[in-house]
Parts: structure tokens; C-alpha cells; sequence
């Protein structure tokens, strides 16, 4: 068996987290693979070391004095390489090429991604395991994107024949015609996810090597049902199927980043989400598929707040061939992206997210009078969505009955309503001042009730 770890910056945030890593890795010779990201906050108060890696670019940037910044996060990398006794990493001459790249004016992108770099090279070190620099094997386009192709095949390569490794997460290199090139611009061919990416990394690392199964270890024992900081102590979930946490990562749940599925799901690899301070526990799995039946009806809670509608009128609109193309387009136009769009006979309502529409609002109403010349139009704000997903509910009658009178029992006001042809989830539009009462309502009906 095969298997690729990924640990995150809290799992790595100090010499005592890294030491939990190691013995993680070392009681299952299947780990072969380690991820990892930068150090995070060792304390509430504390600063995540990506957050003071893009501090120093913007000093740099502006012409101010970064080297204070820098000397924070040098300071860190010392006090771990100085727990864990790792004396091999010559963390004065690493400091003294960011600081040149920093003066050089280098991306952005580079001197975020030196934490993951760092602390790979003193995981590696501690581990015993070859360090192998993601900037050798991930590749992006030259618009910025990820190749995921050649970034598979020069993976599965470089990893074929070697027995462990560590390869830092979140960052790769933008693509030369020649991959043969000078390895002095490498610097600024230095390209990062967005942030949370390292979760994407151990991905495409586990589907480069054929792993059986993908462990992701962070802070928390897997995914809950609801939001623990609106539910207090929410239910885990045991197994949860790749779309069903799609839909759930997109209204919020964080715990792995969403478009971290995509590479295992090619090859129907399972994540095992982990918690790095408790390691017994079993954690969530995340499958493409499965015949276990969920604890509860619903599988997972979560939303968002900070919406809009637009609700439009016009009669005889279900009539008008192109209307609601045409009230879209006005969106379009504006490059704001459209959430949901619940309708009926003479009504239809646009949902966006406030702060891409408020600057924009009056342009919108503008082009869609011109477009679309409705009878009437209407703006509310202040909205929520709520996502209720399982897989359980498609045979399970009854259920968006329960929704309905769990949220009229708590006093809960329905805006919106969509349900999706696959019978995987239901979007309930609320009134923000109603977000949380609602979320805990939808659990109590059909969580609480069942423990």
C-alpha cells in the first residue's frame, strides 16, 4: 500500500507539531509521500508565515524596509530547525537568496511560496526522506493555469523510483518551451494556488503515484455535519461522496480546498481527513462512491452570508423567448457571476454575492431596463444561502417538509428555495439576521433528534 500525507500549517506550525507529523509519518512504512505547508499560527494571536511572506513582497514592493518582516520569519525556520536539532539546512544562505529576490523586485508568488519550501526541507531532513522541489514537477500554463497532464507525467517520473520524498505544497513553475532553460529565471517562473493550495498538491502527488489512499492531517477530526462555530459540538461525518462535498465546500465548509478533489477523483482515490492531535481518530473519508448509508438523512449543513436578489417582473415573461437570457446578460456584461436564479410564470429572481454587485448595481438595473424592459424590479440585500446536502435525502420522502417546518418552528422566514435535479441538495435562501437560527434548526430536525 501506498499512501500520501499532506500536513497543514497548524500541523507544522512549531518543532512539538512537527515532531507529531513525524511519528505520524513513521508508524505506517505506507506513508512514502509527505506534503507539506508553511508554518501556521502557533496561537490565536500568532501570524501564519505565508501571511508575513506576501507582508514582505508588499514592503519590497513599495520601497519600504521588508528585512524586519523577513527576520520574523527567518526566526521562525530557526526555532524549528533548532527543536528538532536539524542542522543540515543552511537556513542563513536560503534567507540571504529571498532577501536578494525580494530587493530584485521578484512575483509575489515566489516569496509565498518559500515557507512551504522551507519547512519541506526541514521535514525532509528530519524525516530521513529525499526533499524533491514541487517547482520540478508542477507545471502551470503560461496564463496561470494548472497543467494538469504534464504536471502528472513529470510527477509520476521524478517519484517512480524513489522510495520516500517530501515535496512542499502550493507552489509549481510556469512553463518554458524549453524545460531545459537557465535555472536563473526559476525565480520568477514561480507560480502559487490559491491559498489553502497545498491540499491540491498532496492530490496530484497521490494520483501521480498510484496511492491507495490520500491522508490530509490538520486540526480538526474530519468534516461536521454543521459549522462548530454556529452549531457547538456538530456531529463528524464518517463518509462523504466527492460531490456531495463539492456542494459543501462551495457554501463554505473549509476544511480541504475544493478543487482538491479533482486529480484523486480521476483515479477514484480516497481522502482520509485526519487530526493531527488526535490521531486515533478515524477522521471523514471522502469517496467517489459508496454503499454505506449515512448516519442522518443529511449528510452536511453549510452556508454563506452576503447576498443579494434582484427580483424582476414582467407579464406574460414565461411567454418572451430570450428573457431571462437577456436579464443575464446585463450580469455578464458587468462580470458578476450569478448564484442561482429561482423563477416562475411572471417573476424571476437573480441572486449574486453583495460586494461583487453593490458597486455595480445601478449599471445592472440600467442594462437590464434597456434588455429586458420588465415591469418592474426590486433589489434586497442582506440575504443567506444555506445548503443542505446528503445523499440520503433522494430516498427519503419527506424531507424538504421537514426543512420547512423545522425553520417555521424556529421563526425562520423562507426566501428561496432550489433543488437540483440530482436530489442532492437543497438551497434555502434566509434573511441574514436568520442564518444561524436556521442552521441549527435544519440540525436539531434532523441530527439532534436522532443521537
Amino acid at each position: 500500500m501506498t499512501k500520501v500525507v499532506k500536513f497543514g500549517g497548524s500541523s507544522l506550525a512549531d518543532a512539538a507539531q512537527f515532531n507529531k507529523a513525524c511519528e505520524i509519518v513513521r508508524a505506517d512504512r505506507a506513508r512514502r509521500f509527505v506534503v507539506d505547508s508553511a508554518p501556521g499560527k502557533r496561537a490565536g494571536d500568532d501570524e501564519k508565515v505565508t501571511d508575513l511572506l506576501y507582508r514582505c513582497h508588499a514592503e519590497a514592493s513599495e520601497g519600504a524596509d521588508f528585512r524586519k518582516t523577513l527576520q520574523k520569519v527567518k526566526a521562525r525556520f530557526t526555532d524549528i530547525a533548532e527543536g528538532l536539532q536539524v542542522t543540515s539546512v543552511d537556513l542563513d544562505s536560503e534567507f540571504a537568496e529571498i532577501e536578494k529576490q525580494l530587493q530584485n523586485g521578484i512575483c509575489a508568488d515566489y516569496a509565498a511560496s518559500r515557507g512551504e519550501y522551507l519547512n519541506g526541507k526541514l521535514l525532509a531532513a528530519h524525516l530521513g526522506f529525499e526533499f524533491v522541489d514541487a517547482a520540478e514537477i508542477i507545471r502551470f500554463l503560461p496564463d496561470g493555469s494548472f497543467d494538469a497532464d504534464t504536471t502528472n507525467v513529470l510527477a509520476a517520473m521524478r517519484l517512480e523510483n524513489t522510495e520516500h520524498a517530501v515535496i512542499p505544497g502550493f507552489y509549481g513553475l510556469i512553463a518554458t518551451r524549453d524545460e531545459d532553460a537557465d535555472a536563473t529565471d526559476e525565480p520568477a517562473r514561480i507560480r502559487t494556488f490559491s491559498r489553502g493550495g497545498s491540499d491540491i498538491t498532496g492530490s496530484i502527488i497521490a494520483r501521480a503515484v498510484h496511492a491507495d489512499v490520500y491522508e490530509n492531517w490538520t486540526d480538526v477530526s474530519g468534516f461536521m455535519v454543521a459549522d462548530p462555530r454556529v452549531v457547538e459540538n456538530p456531529a463528524r461525518i464518517e463518509t462523504i461522496t466527492y460531490l456531495e462535498l463539492r456542494e459543501l465546500a462551495y457554501m463554505g465548509a473549509s476544511v480541504l480546498h475544493e478543487d482538491a478533489i479533482f486529480p484523486v477523483r480521476k483515479e477514484g482515490i480516497p481522502i482520509n481527513i485526519r487530526n493531527t492531535n488526535a490521531p486515533e481518530d478515524e477522521g471523514t473519508w471522502i469517496v467517489e462512491s459508496t454503499a454505506k448509508k449515512s448516519r442522518f438523512t443529511v449528510t452536511g449543513i453549510a452556508g454563506k452570508k452576503d447576498f443579494c436578489c434582484i427580483n424582476i417582473e414582467k407579464d406574460m415573461m414565461n411567454s418572451e423567448v430570450g428573457f431571462i437570457r437577456r436579464v443575464l446578460q446585463a450580469f455578464e456584461d458587468q462580470n458578476i457571476s450569478v448564484e442561482h436564479v429561482p423563477s416562475g410564470i411572471d417573476t424571476m429572481t437573480v441572486f449574486v454575492h453583495q460586494d461583487e454587485f453593490i458597486e455595480k448595481e445601478q449599471q445592472v438595473v440600467s442594462e437590464i431596463h434597456r434588455l429586458a424592459k420588465p415591469d418592474l424590479l426590486e433589489i434586497e440585500s442582506d440575504l443567506a444561502l444555506i445548503a443542505v446536502v446528503g445523499r440520503g435525502m433522494k430516498s427519503m420522502r419527506g424531507t424538504a417538509g421537514r426543512i420547512f417546518s423545522a425553520l417555521a418552528h424556529a421563526s425562520v422566514n423562507v426566501r428561496m428555495i432550489d433543488q437540483g435535479s440530482s436530489e442532492l441538495n437543497i438551497i434555502i435562501g434566509v434573511e441574514g439576521r436568520d442564518f444561524e437560527r436556521a442552521i441549527r434548526a435544519i440540525y436539531d430536525i434532523f441530527v439532534t433528534t436522532v443521537l
